[in-house]
């Protein structure tokens, strides 16, 4: 950092939500950290006006990855850009094949957190996303990916069996139990698809930590992730894709194609009994396979309308959603990542989809 930028500095002034119950007048930020004291050359800063929130989490996004598979660098540059302009400044990048540790070199974009490559049963998943693996090297893979990742490894829990014409579980119970201890001894958190019940109960019982989607969720199972706090990260935005999913697969599945209609009718009553049984639940939306980028107001109004109250749907892409994932918020002496608005974000979540700026390691790039 040149001796220029060691000294800029910004000043937000307005309403900053530091935290749930904690507002502040103004912000500082020198030399792209947070600063409640008033620095030299405060008079000189540049100012921007405005409510302003964390910059927004989106704990299910794949950066790398469109609906064929691995994209070029110029292609998740613009993934990336398409995310920082809808206010998301932190991903948990749930699955990608590519290399996207140039991404973090690149102070204007967002900031990722890695699950390595997906792991997936042999042909149960979409075509070149995944490590396509056989249960007996489950373990290995995952220990690969546990290193290659930022903390998370990504399983597909289960996924369509063309014999048994629906969903059914990938993994033996003993071989899940396994990886995921190889996961935790090396220090690394696990996470899995999964649209059906079946898989649910070997995974929570294996010492899963996380659960993507989590629309097989029921009485049964409800309970037991919320004893263990195992997590969920809906993606309700995606989540809104199975109708058409089912009628695509209608004439060949029909026994899945009607799964997914029911998984899809009950979805807001899954989230909101998973919320009422104090689950944690995160904002994500799955962007990078067939969905597209920037979608995170729309997830966390999703959640709202799923019946979540909207200061726990702001947390859960914000200030609960960076302390999950051990990232800091708008503390002294955390990176300036923020989003300014125009309006309260408490009172309407909607107020997300219109940030009025986008500030990133201190600088105003939006």
């Amino acid at each position: 950092m040149s001796d220029q930028e060691e000294q800029r500095v910004l000043r937000v002034k307005g309403r900053v939500l530091v935290g749930p119950d904690e507002v502040r007048d103004e912000l500082w930020a020198v030399g792209g950290r947070i600063t409640y004291e008033r620095p030299p050359g405060a008079d000189g800063a540049v100012t921007v006006r405005g409510w302003a929130l964390p910059g927004l989490v989106d704990a299910h996004c794949h950066v790398g990855l469109d609906r064929h598979g691995p994209v070029d660098a110029a292609t998740a540059e613009e993934q990336a850009l398409t995310d920082r302009e809808a206010g998301t400044l932190l991903i948990r990048d749930a699955g990608s094949p590519s290399d996207t540790r140039w991404i973090d070199d690149r102070e204007d974009l967002p900031k990722i957190i890695r699950a390595g490559r997906h792991i997936a049963r042999t042909r149960r998943y979409i075509r070149d996303y995944a490590h396509e693996i056989e249960p007996g090297d489950l373990v290995a893979y995952v220990a690969r990916e546990a290193r290659r990742g930022d903390g998370w490894v990504k399983l597909v829990g289960d996924w369509i069996d063309r014999e048994a014409g629906d969903l059914t579980a990938c993994w033996p119970r003993g071989e899940v139990e396994a990886a995921i201890a190889e996961a935790h001894r090396l220090g690394a958190r696990v996470t899995a698809h999964c649209f059906a019940e079946e898989s649910l109960t070997d995974l929570v019982e294996a010492g899963i930590d996380c659960v993507e989607h989590a629309t097989g969720l029921t009485e049964d199972t409800i309970p037991i992730f919320a004893e263990r706090g195992v997590a969920i990260v809906p993606t309700l935005v995606n989540i809104a894709t199975f109708p058409d999913l089912a009628a695509g697969g209608e004439a060949k599945f029909p026994r899945w194609s009607a799964h997914m209609r029911q998984l899809y009718d009950r979805r807001y009553d899954t989230v909101r009994a998973a919320y009422d049984a104090g689950i944690p639940v995160y904002v994500g939306t799955d962007a990078g396979g067939s969905l597209a980028h920037g979608l995170v107001a729309g997830e966390v109004a999703e959640l709202v309308k799923a019946g979540i109250p909207p200061l726990e749907a702001l947390s859960a892409t914000t200030w609960g959603a960076r302390r999950w994932l051990g990232r800091p918020a708008l503390e002294e002496g955390a990176p300036a990542d923020l989003v300014v608005y125009d309006d309260d974000p408490r009172a309407d979540v909607r107020v997300l989809a219109a940030p009025r700026h986008i500030v990133l390691n201190g600088r105003v790039i939006g």
